[in-house]
């Protein structure tokens, strides 16, 4: 097997998740976890290297630092501070940009050629910005997590609501990875079937209700600041979408993911110069293009306000 190496910057309740749950996956072989706290990450180390044994594929996993980055395919930086309760991503802005600013310096001497850097950290739109710019290597190979664990959350919600399985359910959550992030109900389809022609043929609300699907995406919005106010934290399922976009990436899958990509000119170039989220194929190469959909007036205006909302943030970034 080809050597496909991953190296995690944080190891703390989602870097630590990320790497275990990269171990259980096929698509990694060596991992390389760095952290401040150093014995934190070898006593990780060490309890994952314990169960190797058990997997079908033993990985090699060991804590380093920055000089460990090299060989890499992907470096995935989640170190930052935690998010606490009542506080909004954005919030996040000034603690997490110092931070990132340390972790660019670590990593960019010792960055391969062609090598992935994704962003997990929040804010992780203006924060993958900023890591683009420290970088200075192309847009398309660093980019963010953004709405991948969204739409995921939104494909739950509605598996709930109709008693139909997750992954028969395609739609995407697009915008800020955070309060502005948009519902695109127009390319959502249930089982093969349009949200109108499903809604329709359920009766359990008329014409699709609007209030109904309003409170299903307000429900996504706040889910984190729900699992934050119960356990401090929310890892494990943005570790299974972490691990969905290194597959895309070390398999060259071409998927459709939903990841924070960099916008030269979008909407005709109303959103430039600005990482958001929006349906991307995600490949070796990074983010190869970004999809435009038939989105309805009121998703584009909303996703526009989203851009906004972000743009007016990177004038405090200090680059």
């Amino acid at each position: 097997m080809e050597a496909r190496k991953i190296a995690i910057i944080g190891d703390g309740a989602v870097g630590s998740s990320i790497a275990y749950t990269l171990m259980l996956g096929h698509a990694v072989n060596e991992i390389v976890i760095i952290d401040l706290n150093k014995d934190k990450a070898t006593g990780d180390a060490l309890d994952m290297a314990d169960g190797m044994s058990f997997l079908s594929v033993p990985k090699t996993i060991y804590a380093g630092d920055y000089s460990s980055v090299k060989g890499a395919h992907m470096v995935i930086i989640t170190a930052g501070a935690a998010q606490k309760p009542g506080e909004t991503r954005l919030d996040l802005l000034k603690k997490n940009a110092s931070i990132m600013d340390s972790v660019i310096a670590g990593i960019k001497p010792n960055l391969d050629e062609g090598a992935i850097v994704l962003i997990v950290s929040n804010p992780v739109d203006v924060l993958t910005y900023f890591a683009y710019k420290k970088l200075g290597i192309p847009s398309n190979r660093v980019f963010g997590s953004g709405t991948v664990l969204d739409t995921s959350r939104l494909k739950t919600a509605i598996s709930e609501d109709t008693h139909i399985d997750p992954r028969s359910i395609h739609t995407m959550i697009v915008g800020e990875h955070g309060d502005s992030e948009v519902a695109v109900w127009s390319a959502t389809s249930v089982g093969g079937l349009s949200l109108t022609e499903y809604c329709a043929r359920c009766g359990k609300c008329a014409n699709h209700n609007m209030t109904r699907l309003n409170a299903l995406h307000e429900k996504v919005k706040n889910a984190a600041y729900e699992i934050i106010a119960k356990k401090g934290a929310t890892n494990y399922a943005v570790a299974l979408a972490v691990s969905r976009i290194v597959s895309a990436v070390l398999n060259d899958e071409r998927s459709v993911l939903t990841v924070s990509a960099y916008l030269s000119s979008e909407f005709d170039g109303q959103l430039e110069d600005l990482y958001l989220s929006l349906p991307s194929v995600v490949s070796s190469q990074g983010v190869e293009k970004i999809l435009r959909p038939n989105y309805s007036e009121e998703e584009k205006a909303a996703i526009l306000e989203s851009g906004r909302a972000l743009k007016e943030k990177l004038a405090d970034l200090p680059l």
